[in-house]
């Protein structure tokens, strides 16, 4: 049996993401995302919000996109992979791991922020390499 490990998430920033080069001049970004879930009310109770916090991580080019156009609150949609990250604690107090989420394809879905008000000039993701060009529209027929 092969394994499979997918995940597609949409919610919002937690923080602005964080940019970072590793000594090789690879780019990295961190960022949170909150996801919420609206549970069914119950009878005598409202019906509230779940929230799941997941830690996301960038690479390369993605990285510096991200950083340059999104920020905390912005809407998001990503693709990716768990990740298993582990290191030992700085206080001697052993190994530490976090579950994240490794981001392989990502979709802005809010409106772009004014540079005026913070936002970056706009940067064109790539698409992806498989992607199809897009149809003419109808009214573009050359009859």
């Amino acid at each position: 049996m092969a394994n499979y490990n997918k995940v597609v998430l949409v919610g919002n920033l937690t923080r602005d993401p964080e940019l970072q080069y590793l000594k090789s001049g690879t780019p990295v970004t961190t960022a949170g995302l909150a996801i919420n879930r609206r549970t069914a009310a119950k009878e005598g109770q409202e019906a509230r919000d779940e929230v799941t916090f997941v830690d996301l991580k960038f690479w390369s080019k993605k990285a510096e996109l991200i950083a340059a156009n999104v920020r905390k609150g912005d809407p998001l949609l990503v693709d990716g992979r768990l990740t298993m990250e582990t290191w030992e604690a700085k206080d001697g107090g052993g190994k530490r791991s976090k579950l994240l989420v490794t981001v392989e394809e990502f979709q802005f879905l809010g409106k772009r922020r004014p540079v005026e008000e913070g936002g970056q000039e706009p940067v064109a993701a790539a698409a992806p390499a498989n992607t199809p060009p897009a149809p003419a529209p109808a009214d573009d027929l050359p009859f």
